[in-house]
């Protein structure tokens, strides 16, 4: 095991002494930073999300990617050289091979000249993945869903803390200006009191029985599987489609859930709680691989008996309801009844929530000064566990009263039995 603080860490965080002036004196310069000053990264997880944000750290000049990981071979062997061909780019030889490879991810971890790690794996991974670099001294950005259970999330957030370590959650909605704007409304009492939030997430999908086969050359499988049960491989069952399948995600609820549910609950100030209630119904695959929820509508009440309805449909967006005004804010747009809710102008002494403009940037500049990130760890586990509690109430076919500061719901054995999942061996938290 690495110390919890490793001397490239250390330095790191000196930034008002060492780290800061330098980087900040290259950034003047017009050049890049020395590699002494740079964040070392390494990448698990090669697939879509892992790559786009591989893509945009490698845009940072603070930043030099040491190494990727993946048990695909195709993936990880197209991140290395995503990122020998971006730095090339960079050489007057036009050549650069300081990229390294690995199947297993401890072998990344164990990188003592690494700083932090990108988590990009499938959700049943996250947990373990986040746990184990936080214990050996990596700031971790992690895609989201946070984790595949309310029980591994707790877990892995109560680790970070533990540990020191800067965590940001890719829910990159907080870095967007509209989504900020709809929160300080609503914070500040624009809408007045208000009646429900309603999050519009897409619809799941189902497929029908694939054929168990080999599986590719150069994919390791039952490393891919790891702490899931075990289970043949067929088409379907991995890369983007696990998503559809409880025993490594939780649908299109949990997938986009943590987009919206996250918003939510930022403007409703509750983002370090939850609500005390929560029901659901839904309509999952008659039959075939996908099990999870195809059509669904989670009702989530709050202690002041504000509804959160978290319910599929065509279009994505989280729509606000107040006595006073409506607010409805996507990706890309914002809207307002009356529309001059967005021509507010707030007063010195109102309430104004943290501002970033760059998800990934924000990460950077927090591991530098150790300051909290825009999308905490904390936050990210009691968004997703209110989609994961709809999970519960949809398969339960029960309404679910949740303490949300024990985290268990209140005389409901069944439910509490699935807050957690037992792992398969070797692999535990």
């Amino acid at each position: 095991m690495l110390s919890t603080l490793t001397r490239r860490a250390f330095l790191v965080r000196s930034t008002t002494v060492i780290a800061g002036p330098t980087v900040l004196a290259a950034a003047a310069a017009g050049r890049r930073p020395e590699p002494s000053e740079r964040i070392t990264f390494g990448l698990i997880g090669c697939g879509g999300m892992g790559n786009a944000n591989l893509r945009s750290f490698l845009g940072k000049p603070q930043v030099q990617v040491l190494a990727v990981c993946d048990p695909d071979r195709d993936r990880r062997l197209g991140s290395k050289r995503a990122v020998e061909e971006h730095y090339a780019g960079q050489t007057t030889s036009g050549l650069y091979g300081g990229c390294d490879d690995y199947n297993d991810f401890r072998d990344l971890l164990g990188r003592k000249d690494i700083d932090a790690v990108i988590i990009a794996s499938p959700d049943h991974w996250h947990g373990l993945h986040g746990i184990m670099a936080a214990k050996v001294g990596k700031d971790i950005y992690g895609e989201k869903p946070l984790t595949l259970t309310i029980a591994q999330g707790r877990a892995m957030s109560d680790t970070i803390a533990r540990y020191g370590r800067v965590f940001q959650t890719g829910s990159q909605q907080r870095s967007d200006r509209r989504f900020r704007l709809a929160c300080e409304l609503v914070r500040n009492g624009r809408l007045g009191r208000i009646h429900h939030i309603t999050c519009h997430l897409p619809p799941g999908a189902s497929t029908g029985n694939h054929v168990p086969k080999a599986a590719p050359d150069g994919f390791d499988y039952e490393m891919w599987l790891g702490p899931a049960p075990w289970a043949p491989y067929c088409d379907h069952r991995t890369h983007y489609d696990f998503r559809y399948m409880f025993d490594y995600s939780g649908g299109k609820l949990t997938d986009w859930g943590a987009h919206h549910i996250d918003i939510a609950q930022w403007a409703l100030g509750m983002e370090k709680s939850g609500p005390v209630r929560v029901s659901g119904v839904g309509e999952f695959p008659k039959d075939g691989l996908w099990d999870t929820a195809v059509n669904y509508k989670v009702t989530a009440t709050y202690e002041n008996g504000v509804e959160l309805i978290v319910t599929s449909h065509d279009s994505t967006g989280v729509e606000i309801l107040g006595d006073e005004g409506r607010l409805f804010v996507k990706r890309g747009h914002i809207e307002s009844e009356p529309s001059s809710l967005l021509q507010t102008r707030f007063a010195p002494n109102e309430m104004r929530l943290y501002q970033s403009d760059d998800h990934h940037q924000n990460f950077l500049d927090c591991i530098r000064s150790g300051r909290e990130p825009i999308a905490p760890i904390e936050d990210a586990h009691r968004t997703i566990t209110i989609a994961h509690l709809g999970n519960i109430a949809m398969r339960l076919g029960t309404e679910i009263h949740w303490d949300p500061t024990l985290e268990r719901a209140i005389g409901n054995d069944s439910a509490n039995r699935m807050l957690g999942r037992a792992m398969r061996s070797p692999w535990r938290l």
